[in-house]
């Protein structure tokens, strides 16, 4: 495979598809070249290849999808429309996740939640304790990132 890309691009680069000998000489890997004379590729121990056409493909790049996603405009009417649906969205969703904050810290009481019935042992009630209030810092920095969200999409 290389052997063969290297003689096209041999062949490419000297401008010899239809004119001169073509030489195959050892190495690793063999190559293929039309840019010696005959006493050169006789020193180096290079046989000529004949009986054979040299075939030239070239290919064409194909063009990324995304470039073509990228070059559709929208119009500013529509992108208006898109930024205030986000807007809403956002603020739909930063409402539901402070109402659901608002709850957790009520019940949270301070670090004082009330201790329920399947907790007589102590651990169990810390182990409670501390998941809340890892639950409450989550939701916490769940209202941040919404709040930062729609500071970015402020006109």
């Amino acid at each position: 495979m290389k052997t063969a890309f290297l003689a096209i691009l041999l062949l490419l680069a000297g401008g010899a598809s239809a004119q001169g000998t073509v030489y195959r000489c050892p190495g690793s890997p063999e190559s293929y070249t039309n840019l010696l004379t005959a006493e050169q590729a006789k020193e180096r121990g290079c046989r000529t290849v004949e009986g054979a056409p040299i075939t030239i493909v070239q290919t064409v790049r194909p063009r990324p999808a995304a470039s073509a996603a990228s070059d559709a405009r929208v119009a500013p009417a529509e992108q208006r429309a898109r930024d205030s649906d986000a807007r809403r969205i956002l603020n739909d969703e930063l409402q539901r996740t402070e109402g659901e904050l608002s709850a957790m810290r009520k019940d949270y009481n301070n670090g004082q939640p009330e201790r329920l019935g399947s907790e007589r042992n102590y651990q169990r009630y810390l182990d409670r304790v501390a998941g809340m209030k890892t639950a409450i810092e989550r939701k916490e920095a769940d209202v941040a990132a919404l709040k930062r969200e729609l500071a970015k999409l402020a006109p």
